[in-house]
């Protein structure tokens, strides 16, 4: 009686691509973080100024030539960035360069999740969001930049419409916590600390 073995294996899975990711400064550690903790070799980051969000109208010009600057040396461009201000500009400027990028309006909505954000848009559209980046850089991308530190009388006019801090973390630090009750009792809203993780980030960087 004859017998026969097959001795064949299957093919090893393709490796992905080389991807760059090309994002926001708020957001380089919370990528980096996604990148270690599940070994997303393939994926490369560049960042473009965290403070272009003072300036939203720049953000597709230096998208667009950041894209350019790098297509020929990646299998594929990933635009770290929700609207963020750009009234959709943005995405007019990936869809010309056929590159994708983060669905959302911004990063509050991608960290909750975009269906949670939107499904508490209506109770909560008189709270003020921080983020970790944000709550680390308080003074630099909200203090300062509304003048509050040499005009603080301007508080109630700028934040009087608000109820509530809502402090979006990212991580479990309680020094950050501790930063981020700060800042609601210096623009005198009511603070609420919501763990998100990373949220839908990490989904959209999964999928690469």
């Amino acid at each position: 009686m004859e017998t026969s073995s097959d001795n064949t294996t299957a093919a090893p899975a393709p490796s992905p691509g080389r991807v760059l990711l090309i994002a926001c400064g708020a957001l380089a550690r919370e990528i980096l973080a996604l990148k270690a903790a599940n070994g997303w070799t393939h994926l490369e980051l560049t960042c473009l100024p965290a403070n272009l969000h003072l300036y939203p109208d720049r953000i597709p010009d230096a998208v667009e030539a950041a894209v350019n600057k790098h297509r020929a040396d990646y299998d594929e461009i990933f635009v770290v960035y929700a609207d963020c201000g750009t009234g959709g500009l943005l995405r007019e400027r990936c869809d010309a360069l056929g590159v994708e990028m983060v669905p959302g309006a911004h990063c509050y909505a991608f960290y909750e999740g975009l269906d949670a954000f939107a499904a508490k848009a209506d109770e909560e559209f008189t709270a003020f969001y921080l983020t970790d980046f944000l709550v680390r850089q308080f003074d630099a991308f909200v203090w300062r930049p509304m003048g509050l530190d040499r005009h603080p009388e301007l508080r109630d006019m700028y934040f009087g419409n608000y109820d509530r801090l809502i402090y979006q973390a990212q991580t479990d630090d309680p020094a950050l916590d501790a930063l981020a009750r700060e800042a609601a009792e210096r623009l005198g809203l009511r603070y609420e600390r919501r763990f998100t993780g990373y949220g839908d980030l990490n989904h959209a960087l999964a999928a690469l």
